[in-house]
């Protein structure tokens, strides 16, 4: 990983006259991708980004002796941009998926010996890849489970892309097709948590029907999980960079925009401090606050829309035992304020003892609480879910947190969400925030990028590379 301290080069010149040019605003995912594609297409490309590291909120950083991931990040098998991101920068082995959909589930709740359920898939055509894994699932009543897939069912014939979906709440459609709370809790939280970082009641309807549409019932192996083996800033930072070098794209870090200007011809200005880059397209990358406060006036029928984007938090909390007291590479949790824990000892780096990261989503309530307070709360709770930690010292306790870690997947927030395109021309938009149809995943920052890219490619005359577009070939 590289920890940012390089200096930073010099700003890049004014492009060479004949040439195409863009600048890209922002180094998360977006952003990274964004420039890619650019300058696959043989756009003379400048990614700025205001950090000392490129990653967005996927990133690492040095705590003494471990390297750590400020949060817990996975994907899924048909998280295709995701996955092609990872191909394109050389890290697809560094972050593999399992060979097929396993998910221990432990119920603190349950007597010892009853509390491990597992939601796995069976080689099968959708539903009947996980229609064993449902019958047995111990968490639930055989009525509740029977309920679970007439759910599914009904899920499975919504269009995501409705608008009518958009402006219901999932937690009340599921109550009207027979879900108990306890099934909620059990199964459709379970997941819904993690991927949209709300809860069932507090989530869009259109965006639930799309990540179990998609994860769970579109395809076998859809849902298979995949996460980094090593630090995220490994691939999001170190071999991005080596792949931005590699497709000439000039990089440079803590360098801070502080307002975009159009020109007569087309061109753009792009301010910084001391000093202006000239270009011919902008690519904003940056959250929905910063893109409302560089917009130039215009650029958005109605900027103020970015502003009612509410966000929505995650706490991580880092646990480094002295020995080893959790076998399998991660869990889920029922019964307990605990959501996932996940097993970080390799890609931290750490040689003895055992290093476990528990990533609790829609953590509103939680998000300000004093590490102290936390401590207090969640040791207890791991103790209740992972016996072998009850005789483990506790050698490091720490908390992450990323108060504004996504956009809100509220009813109603798809209006809100600008597509790639704005009003004036050569401007586009990415970020996972953006109109992709994803909730605020990895998966939906490289589409952002791509549709950013796409549209500027379009503007200035230049042929999409293909292998840009593979992962809609594979999708």
């Amino acid at each position: 990983m590289s920890d940012g301290s390089r200096p930073a080069p010099a700003h890049a010149a004014t492009p060479r006259p004949g040439g195409r040019s863009a600048v890209v605003v922002g180094g998360g995912l977006a952003g990274v991708t964004a420039a890619l594609a650019l300058a696959d297409a043989g756009v003379r490309v400048t990614l700025l980004e205001a950090r000392p590291r490129l990653g967005g909120l996927a990133f690492s950083f040095r705590r003494g002796g471990l390297t750590v991931d400020n949060g817990q990040h996975v994907y899924l098998r048909c998280c295709t941009a995701y996955r092609w991101f990872l191909d394109r920068i050389g890290g697809a082995a560094l972050a593999p998926l399992q060979d097929r959909l396993d998910v221990p589930v432990v119920d603190v709740s349950k007597p010892a010996g009853r509390r491990l359920g597992r939601l796995r898939r069976d080689p099968l055509p959708v539903p009947l890849h996980l229609g064993r894994s449902l019958a047995a699932y111990p968490h639930l009543s055989l009525a509740e489970r029977a309920a679970v897939g007439r759910a599914a069912l009904a899920l499975k014939r919504l269009d995501p892309a409705d608008p009518a979906l958009d402006a219901q709440d999932f937690g009340s459609w599921l109550a009207a097709h027979g879900q108990s709370p306890r099934a909620v809790e059990a199964l459709w939280d379970l997941v819904g948590v993690a991927t949209l970082n709300a809860v069932a009641g507090d989530a869009s309807l259109g965006l639930a029907a799309m990540v179990f549409k998609t994860g769970l019932l579109s395809d076998p192996g859809a849902a298979d999980i995949g996460w980094a083996r090593v630090p995220l800033g490994e691939l999001h930072d170190r071999l991005a960079r080596v792949a931005l070098d590699s497709a000439g794209v000039r990089t440079e870090v803590r360098t801070r925009v502080t307002s975009l200007s159009s020109h007569a011809d087309g061109s753009w200005s792009v301010h910084l401090p001391g000093e202006t880059l000239e270009t011919d397209t902008v690519v904003l990358a940056v959250p929905q606050r910063e893109t409302h406060a560089l917009l130039p006036a215009g650029a958005l029928d109605s900027p103020g829309r970015l502003l009612e984007m509410e966000t929505a938090p995650i706490l991580n909390v880092h646990v480094v035992y002295d020995r080893r007291v959790l076998a399998a590479p991660f869990l889920a949790a029922l019964g307990t304020p605990v959501q996932w824990v996940f097993d970080r000892t390799d890609a931290s780096g750490l040689r003895t003892g055992q290093y476990l990261a528990l990533s609790q989503s829609a953590a509103r309530d939680e998000i300000d609480t004093p590490v102290a307070e936390l401590r207090r709360r969640y040791l207890p709770e791991l103790a209740r879910l992972i016996p072998a930690t009850r005789t483990a010292v506790v050698e490091d306790f720490f908390v992450t947190r990323e108060r504004t870690a996504t956009f809100a997947p509220t009813p109603g927030v798809g209006r809100l969400r600008p597509g790639a395109r704005t009003k004036a021309p050569g401007l586009y938009l990415a970020g996972a925030w953006t109109a992709t149809g994803w909730p605020a995943t990895m998966e939906s920052a490289v589409r952002s990028g791509v549709s950013a890219a796409d549209a500027a490619l379009g503007a200035l005359g230049r042929p999409r590379p293909r292998r840009l577009f593979g992962f809609e070939e594979a999708a």
